[in-house]
């Protein structure tokens, strides 16, 4: 999921868990050196508010005296140090994204909060400069494209993904222990190693899994958590992908709205349904091979995330001409993603639901990211090491939930439903526009966010933010 952001979103089943049992004192973690940052950003000259350190932890907590692996961690000094609140951890999406990078670049965080917090955040196990795996598909596999079209795909999907993994796995200490609840325990030893009797944590996207299971775990360390663009660790199969279809749809739909009324749009004055059913339907017919119709849908997918609604209106515009799919990124850490959730699906008669289920949630982009995320993760042993469950936090100051109205890659529906989840523990706001990951989208949704973590102001119940 992504988003950006994220990332992108993805797949999991339903395995009810019971409340966690009281979580006992981690071992002391090794202290942070800080230290000059590498100069290996691109456009990214050093800083001297900014240092990096590593955080020697165990591979396997279940084996605190074990093998070891360093965890990179970054630090943005506060601005203002008389006004200083604390530390302000940043737990990064994807899976994938770079926390270190994030805080080296400072472009996600308001200048009240550079002012007033130190800003920390990590890279998590599998990304980047933490155990990063090094390794490369086996060339004498075939990896077909998504969607799958018969069980011989099927059982190749399968045979690719476990050779891959097979030949990551050595390249990585911590490629079997990836799981989120791993980094939720990483999360804890950094705040001890950083001398913070209580968290103040705002996860993006993926990154809110981390801050809703430390909440779970360790209620009362939790100062203030923020969750932007919410995901849902509670669905089976079927509904994640159902409810993945329906946000990217929503989207589209939010777009052909605006391609109606906006002579910015390079489809202006068309039938933009019967125009972008023209483009899947070419690439039905294999018009842009080896891209499909899948890799058409990843186009509205990435683009609508900001939303670049111009830039999806003048792609569908040239695919509609013969060019070729624009290339997507779609990057996502296997080890942590698959490791969180079960893809239970055991042939293709089962997978061809998935698919028909998507098909019928959204008629437009057929699709959604959720049948990538059964694509990432077929053949990924089970059970899993995280599986999903119903959250139960009960913290001090309830948790703060952010998520647009109109987003691609973690839809509403999921922060309606987590908030339901949290109950008196949480407070969803909701801004009335598009796009995934939405703090910086107006002077609104930055006050409500900055007023909550420096102040510990909760909003009112049913706060919205306008679409700008």
């Amino acid at each position: 999921m992504f988003r950006r952001c994220s990332a992108l979103a993805l797949v999991l089943v339903v395995l009810l868990a019971g409340v966690a049992p009281p979580a006992r004192a981690d071992p002391r973690p090794s202290g942070l050196a800080w230290g000059a940052c590498p100069d290996d950003l691109p456009n990214v000259p050093p800083d001297p508010l900014v240092r990096c350190a590593r955080l020697r932890l165990p591979v396997d907590w279940s084996q605190p005296r074990g093998a070891t692996f360093e965890l990179a961690v970054a630090r943005r000094a506060a601005r203002v140090p008389d006004r200083r609140v604390g530390t302000l951890v940043f737990g990064p999406g994807g899976p994938g994204d770079s926390g270190v990078e994030r805080i080296r670049r400072g472009d996600r965080f308001s200048e009240e909060l550079l002012d007033r917090f130190d800003l920390v955040s990590l890279d998590p196990r599998t990304v980047a400069r933490t155990a990063a795996p090094v390794c490369a598909p086996d060339p004498a596999l075939r990896r077909p494209p998504v969607p799958l079209s018969g069980q011989a795909d099927f059982d190749a999907v399968v045979a690719y993904n476990r050779a891959l993994w097979d030949r990551c796995r050595p390249t990585s200490p911590v490629f079997d222990h990836a799981d989120t609840l791993s980094t939720v325990r990483d999360l804890e030893a950094l705040r001890r190693a950083l001398g913070e009797r209580r968290l103040s944590f705002h996860g993006s996207s993926y990154g809110t899994l981390l801050g809703q299971q430390y909440a779970e775990r360790y209620p009362h360390r939790a100062r203030a958590v923020v969750l932007e663009g919410v995901f849902d660790h509670s669905l089976d199969v079927p509904s994640f992908v159902r409810t993945q279809a329906v946000a990217l749809q929503d989207a589209f739909d939010e777009f052909v709205s605006w391609c109606d009324r906006s002579t910015g749009c390079a489809l202006h004055g068309s039938d933009v349904r019967a125009v972008w059913a023209g483009v899947l339907a070419r690439a039905d017919r294999g018009a842009y091979a080896p891209r499909t119709a899948f890799d058409v849908t990843a186009v509205a997918l990435g683009l609508l995330a900001r939303p670049r609604w111009p830039e999806l209106a003048a792609a569908v515009q040239g695919m509609a001409a013969g060019a070729s799919p624009p290339a997507v990124d779609l990057p996502l850490s296997v080890a942590a993603f698959c490791a969180d959730w079960p893809v239970e699906v055991r042939d293709h008669d089962e997978y061809a639901a998935l698919v028909r289920t998507a098909a019928a949630a959204a008629p437009d982009v057929r699709y959604g990211a959720g049948l990538l995320a059964v694509h990432t993760c077929l053949g990924w042993p089970a059970p899993v090491r995280n599986p999903p469950h119903r959250l139960r936090v009960h913290t001090r100051t309830p948790v703060l939930l952010l998520n647009a109205r109109h987003d691609p890659r973690t839809g509403y529906a999921w922060a309606v439903n987590v908030a339901e989840q949290l109950g008196r523990h949480g407070r969803l706001v909701t801004y009335d526009g598009w796009g995934h990951g939405t703090y910086e989208r107006s002077a609104c949704t930055v006050a409500v966010v900055d007023r909550y973590l420096v102040d510990l102001t909760v909003p009112a119940p049913g706060t919205r933010c306008p679409a700008v």
